[in-house]
């Protein structure tokens, strides 16, 4: 795992001595903190490794924060990290694999809302557990387990668990109703999200009794071992009261495969699996139609997910690098549905022209000196966490890259698409929101003439601009 040392290198200087305090209270014959390293990821909440020393040796603790230390959840509809160490608890009350909770931070601790947990061993980053050989022969035994393991947790009894009164309620509608609100807030027009939504909307499944919903179970929040297979189910900052199907469908969500399109749950096994483990514990048989709502709501809420980080670092609230970088994956997952919703034929975009020598040297050449000093220079000479934040940084300049090269005539094509559909000629900002508005307010058909193969069109340039190596791409250029 990427990580950085924050020992003494916290905004709050008392960081340490606060920490170390309440580490010397709650844990058996503490001597000192030996190191505490902040891993990547978590761009919603904070997670450390924590070494301290001990009469018995050196151990080793897993700490989870709020951002920053403040004293509320960066999601509003999140339990808090509070109740996550419930949650945590009552799943491994009910056979789910799960650390156990050490000690949950109080206010005059200083260190925000968080808890400490035992550390457990295994690989949770998404990509490597796709890829690495050590994970070879237990990746074909993970969906059955995965099916397994999510049976139990919607089983437990929140009731018995001192956790009905702690958790929201969420109905399919109001989640989409709640995250196409969300996402107009932020006053950018993206049609596809609308017809997304509009679609789920038409498209809702039967009512079923509210179970205990993880809220983000997937690759990359599954801690997996070589000889034991799943070994933690983390980050339960979503988690409410819902339809359970939700959890099964956001593990199938292309997002989530790393670049494994061929296997549709987590990247590393097929749907039949998942659901023989489901029916196994759970005596329930999944309708496929069912399954495909939560799948299409997964691609949609994730691309409402990938537009709030932006408006965390427009807001000011966290001017990290990854946020606007998070922000324009909105794109894959707009392709994602166009793939389940609406695929189709399309043909890749042709790049401008190089432009001609009339600075020296060009933007684009500025631009390609900068990320290639991120990319060659500061990611091999910075530590941990400072390496990987280069490289999104990078990462980022390459997108500029493509826009200059790819932007103008894509926004040509698209303006000419919503002159023909809309019957009428106007600037692309003006024509953009005349199509979110009329799918907003039911007055545009989604089997308007038309409109299919331009979000098609529209969606696919954008994600090759913003990540042309997504496997959703690439699977929209050659339909099944």
């Amino acid at each position: 795992m990427e990580r950085e040392n924050v020992t003494g290198g916290e905004a709050r200087p008392d960081f340490e001595t606060s920490l170390s305090r309440v580490l010397a209270e709650r844990v058996a014959g503490f001597r000192s903190m030996r190191s505490c390293e902040r891993l990547s990821g978590g761009a919603s909440q904070e997670t450390y490794r924590v070494v301290v020393e001990t009469e018995d040796g050196a151990r080793r603790l897993a700490m989870r924060r709020a951002p920053s230390g403040s004293r509320y959840a960066m999601t509003e509809a999140g339990p808090g990290l509070a109740v996550e160490a419930k949650l945590l608890g009552a799943a491994r009350a009910a056979g789910v694999p799960e650390p156990v909770i050490l000690y949950v931070f109080e206010e005059g601790d200083g260190l925000g809302d968080g808890f400490l947990m035992e550390w457990l061993d295994g690989e949770t980053l998404g990509a490597r557990v796709v890829r690495i050989p050590e994970l070879e022969a237990i990746r074909p035994r993970l969906a059955l387990a995965c099916g397994e393991v999510l049976a139990r947790i919607h089983a437990i009894d929140v009731r018995e668990a001192g956790l009905a009164q702690l958790l929201q309620p969420r109905t399919p509608e109001q989640l989409v109703h709640e995250n196409w609100e969300l996402y107009q807030a932020y006053g950018t027009p993206q049609p596809m999200i609308d017809f997304t939504a509009r679609w789920l909307l038409e498209h809702l499944p039967p009512a079923s009794p509210p179970r205990l919903v993880h809220g983000d179970f997937r690759n990359g929040n599954l801690m997996i071992s070589p000889e034991r297979g799943i070994v933690g189910v983390l980050d339960w900052e979503l988690a409410h009261l819902g339809d359970p199907l939700r959890d099964l469908g956001w593990l199938c969500t292309n997002s989530w495969r790393f670049g494994r399109s061929d296997l549709p749950v987590g990247g590393f096994g097929v749907i039949d699996d998942l659901l023989k483990g489901y029916a196994s514990v759970s005596g329930r048989v999944v309708d496929p139609s069912h399954l495909k709502f939560w799948i299409v709501f997964g691609s949609f809420w994730w691309a409402v997910g990938c537009l709030s980080m932006a408006q965390v670092y427009r807001l000011g609230l966290d001017r990290s690098v990854e946020r606007p970088a998070i922000g324009r994956r909105s794109s894959e997952c707009q392709v994602d549905c166009v793939n389940l919703l609406i695929p189709g034929p399309v043909e890749p975009p042709d790049g401008e022209p190089k432009p001609a020598s009339l600075d020296m040297p060009r933007a684009s050449e500025l631009l390609t000196s900068v990320r290639d000093f991120l990319r060659d220079d500061v990611m091999s000479a910075t530590p941990g966490r400072g390496s990987f934040l280069a490289r999104v940084a990078s990462n980022s300049l390459d997108i500029v890259l493509r826009e200059l090269e790819l932007g103008p005539a894509h926004r040509a094509r698209e303006r000419g698409g919503l002159e023909r559909i809309l019957g009428r000629s106007d600037d692309l900002e003006t024509l953009r929101w005349a199509l979110v508005r009329a799918l907003r307010d039911g007055s545009m058909s989604l089997e308007c003439a038309g409109l299919s193969d331009h979000l098609r069109r529209t969606v696919v340039t954008q994600v090759a601009i913003d990540q042309p190596q997504y496997s959703g791409y690439r699977a929209a250029l050659r339909p099944d």
